[in-house]
């Protein structure tokens, strides 16, 4: 019998009261506010009860409701400081851990999927978890072959779990919304849905990782364990250590958070080119900062972990996204409108500006203006303001703009990155990165004016 709080009614109710929760806090606190206390001190301590419930329901559920809490933390730095805090530090919590699966059910599934003498396998297996997650959590071991190992075992039951968190949380979303201002949450919610099956799926994951370890075992940037075994339910990996991303955030040097964010930047944009898959869950807890860079032991490089959710990009990052960020870069609103209608993000019964439309995108591109950027909270912050005040032109451009299926994971990968960044507080050569990665930035010439298509892509049209 699975120890994952599965059970519809019993997990509807859970998520069903985080709503309620919040309007008994709001209750409570009027309380607090007639009896004279006042409304700084109440707000406070409302949003660090709010934070706490939150981390309590989504981390003891696991599935999509934890899920969806790590989808939600990189988005923190968006909130405004004073609501941030409280649930910065619960929202966080959710990047690394969680509350573990008992022992005796790490041994069941250990035994029904390695067999009843698995432990043969091993030469050392810890039974502590190293990690909990949303669908599984994570063991140290050492392999038979003396290999330093981390062994995930999924959750019993976390499909079943995941489907029906995701299900319930949509009928919520509106209610949830306020936790990110000016993001909406239903498509969020649903896109988790679309990639559970992948996630679930141990030998695509298997796959993916294995894929980047070979192309990234030369380099002196990033490193990803290989694979060691895989089965249903069991992927067992190499081990390796480092400083979780998530602590660079709350206590790196500022040494560090600029050389984890430039790293970070240089793999999810070198990824796809190199590899033709996008690593597409850049939560914190899923990167750590290793020791022994180029530079020596005084270096450091980027471990990059968890391929369970990989955008499949054969030929790379698409060649438009280049192509219109550079359009947008020389001020060539006409151009970077036409592309975007090409590309389905203006649909065509709607007819926009093409100078607002590229006021609306400047401000968003600034890092790739400049040689360097420094990402802050407050820059994020007054993003997400000026798309989502209702009195902005931006707020309402942006409302007619539409994104295309087909960017949809790009598009929450490259937010998230940026959330990531300016969590870091990261100063980061950006720029650097997409010239060398970003197909058709650079392309100025060989561009087929009439569609924004490089030459080979025009052949291949024609």
């Amino acid at each position: 019998m699975s120890d994952l709080p599965r059970k519809a009614v019993t997990r509807t109710a859970k998520l069903a009261a985080l709503p309620l929760g919040f309007a008994g806090r709001a209750t409570w606190g009027l309380g607090k506010r007639i009896v004279g206390e006042s409304a700084e001190i109440v707000g406070r301590e409302l949003q660090q009860r709010t934070a706490e419930q939150l981390f309590k329901v989504l981390g003891e559920l696991k599935g999509g409701a934890m899920k969806f809490g790590q989808a939600l933390s990189v988005f923190e730095s968006a909130l405004p400081e004073e609501i941030a805090g409280p649930y910065r530090v619960a929202l966080t919590k959710l990047q690394e851990a969680a509350p573990p699966m008992p022992t005796r059910t790490v041994h069941t599934v250990l035994g029904e999927r390695l067999g009843e003498d698995w432990r043969e396998l091993f030469l050392e297996f810890e039974d502590k978890p190293s990690a909990a997650a949303s669908i599984g959590q994570v063991h140290r071991g050492v392999w038979h072959d003396g290999r330093e190992v981390a062994v995930k075992v999924q959750y019993p039951g976390a499909g079943e779990a995941l489907l029906s968190d995701l299900n319930q949380l949509s009928r919520f979303s509106r209610l949830l919304g306020p936790l990110i201002p000016g993001m909406d949450i239903k498509p969020l919610i649903a896109e988790l849905r679309d990639r559970v099956s992948e996630e679930l799926d141990y030998g695509l994951e298997a796959q993916a990782q294995q894929t980047h370890a070979e192309e990234f075992a030369d380099d002196p940037d990033v490193l990803v364990p290989a694979v060691v075994h895989q089965c249903d339910e069991v992927l067992i990996t190499e081990w390796i250590d480092g400083i979780p991303m998530s602590e660079i955030i709350r206590d790196g040097t500022q040494e560090q958070r600029d050389r984890a964010g430039q790293l970070l930047a240089r793999f999810l944009f070198s990824g796809p080119a190199r590899t033709g898959l996008l690593h597409a869950d850049p939560h914190p807890g899923n990167f750590r900062l290793l020791p022994g860079g180029p530079g020596g032991d005084d270096d450091w490089h980027l471990g990059v972990l968890d391929f369970g959710t990989v955008d499949r990009l054969p030929g790379g990052l698409p060649t438009p996204i280049g192509h219109s960020l550079r359009m947008t870069l020389d001020g060539d609103a006409q151009a970077v409108y036409d592309l975007l209608c090409e590309e389905g993000f203006v649909k065509q019964s709607i007819e926009l500006d093409p100078d607002a439309v590229l006021d609306y995108l400047l401000p968003i591109i600034e890092p790739a203006q400049v040689e360097e950027f420094t990402f802050t909270r407050g820059w994020m912050r007054s993003q997400a303001a000026r798309v989502a005040d209702p009195r902005s032109p931006a707020y309402q451009l942006g409302k007619q703009l539409n994104l295309p299926p087909a960017y949809l994971l790009i598009h929450r990968v490259t937010l998230s990155t940026i959330g990531v960044l300016c969590q870091l507080g990261a100063t980061v050569r950006l720029r650097k990165e997409l010239e060398e990665w970003l197909p058709g930035f650079l392309a100025e010439e060989g561009v087929d004016e009439e569609d924004g298509m490089g030459e080979e892509e025009a052949a291949a049209e024609a």
